[in-house]
């Protein structure tokens, strides 16, 4: 029974074709899981399906609790059967000791990934406009005219701000990215130096304190407000609701080779439908190779070699995180609807 694969759920139709995609239990699927800490729910849906991604499908949402999506340790996942197809269920795993409710902290529940992996881009990579950042203040020098700064050091910079915004975000132009086939531009990557907040505004010269710093802060680095983007650590594994076809076009640190928990920035974002959660399938790219009887080249299939988790997305762009690598992964390489 347990062998059993799920049947279709309800296909979409896209570019034209029909797409569709059923959930897959292992072969070893247990009957009961009890969340424990240090658990995230890619590992969790990884227990039971073959396809971590398709966990929404079979996700039978419990009225009584007050927020079904969210897991805490000692919470008991179990497979049950309903109408004759298989669903996972919650317990919510607490005792009733008492009349007294027992609420939990939402900070407590349990990440879809491993926020270690990605807690230096909570508030560090940020994709801009050329625009975006030309236009905004930039800073003209320390205290006493010194040319770095750091933590708790006064700054100043010039520039337009807004009367009503006391605190910045402090950025270094990056590189910038084109599309690898369209050449468009897609954006120009960020990085965070460090935050401060205003204490005084003459004309158009403010006087800011450095709050935070992860780098010296020089002259002529940016001052950008929050972008009000923050990654939820709750967001669920799920299948693109559209077609997507992208690849890889950088990696965290400015290596070529990709293994499981590097970050990769894709060259697909909101606009073609990628929101946070979404999995995609990363294929390496066929080689090209002589064909020794035509005397001509041919170029081989591409073959699957891993999973990526998409979980910040910008226009053009998103970030995400590598789940399986069957083997090395690197830049160039193809990612797909899984």
């Amino acid at each position: 029974m347990k062998k059993r694969y799920l049947g279709l759920f309800a296909a979409c139709l896209l570019s034209g074709h029909l797409w569709a995609e059923s959930p897959k239990l292992r072969s070893d699927v247990p009957d009961t899981y009890t969340v424990v800490k240090g658990d995230t729910l890619w590992d969790i849906s990884g227990r039971f399906l073959q396809n971590a991604w398709m966990w929404p499908e079979i996700w039978h949402v419990n009225p009584q609790i007050s927020n079904p999506h969210l897991i805490y340790p000692g919470d008991v996942i179990k497979l049950v059967y309903i109408d004759g197809k298989p669903r996972l269920t919650l317990d919510r795993g607490i005792k009733k000791l008492s009349p007294q409710a027992h609420v939990l902290d939402q900070n407590a529940a349990i990440a879809t990934i491993p926020l270690d992996r990605i807690a230096s881009f909570l508030s560090k990579a940020r994709i801009v406009s050329p625009d975006e950042l030309k236009k905004a203040p930039y800073v003209v020098s320390g205290e006493s005219e010194h040319l770095l700064s750091g933590k708790g050091d006064k700054i100043y910079a010039r520039g337009t701000f807004d009367p009503d915004i006391s605190a910045y975000s402090i950025y270094r132009e990056g590189q910038t990215f084109k599309d690898p086939n369209t050449r468009e531009l897609l954006g120009v990557y960020a990085s965070s130096i460090g935050g401060a907040k205003m204490r005084a505004l003459d004309d158009d010269i403010a006087t800011l304190l450095s709050t935070r710093s992860q780098e010296e802060i020089r002259i002529n680095d940016r001052l950008l407000v929050d972008d009000g983007q923050s990654i939820d650590s709750n967001f669920v594994p799920s299948a693109p609701s559209s077609e997507v076809d992208g690849e890889i076009i950088f990696v965290e640190g400015g290596v070529t080779q990709v293994g499981k928990m590097n970050v990769v920035l894709l060259n697909r974002g909101q606009r073609e439908g990628l929101v946070v959660g979404n999995v995609l399938a990363v294929y390496k790219r066929g080689a090209t190779v002589r064909d020794s009887q035509r005397g001509d080249k041919v170029t081989l299939p591409d073959e699957r070699a891993g999973l990526v988790m998409v979980f910040k997305t910008f226009e053009k762009l998103s970030l995400g995180l590598i789940l399986e690598a069957e083997r090395p992964l690197s830049v160039a390489d193809k990612v797909k609807n899984p």
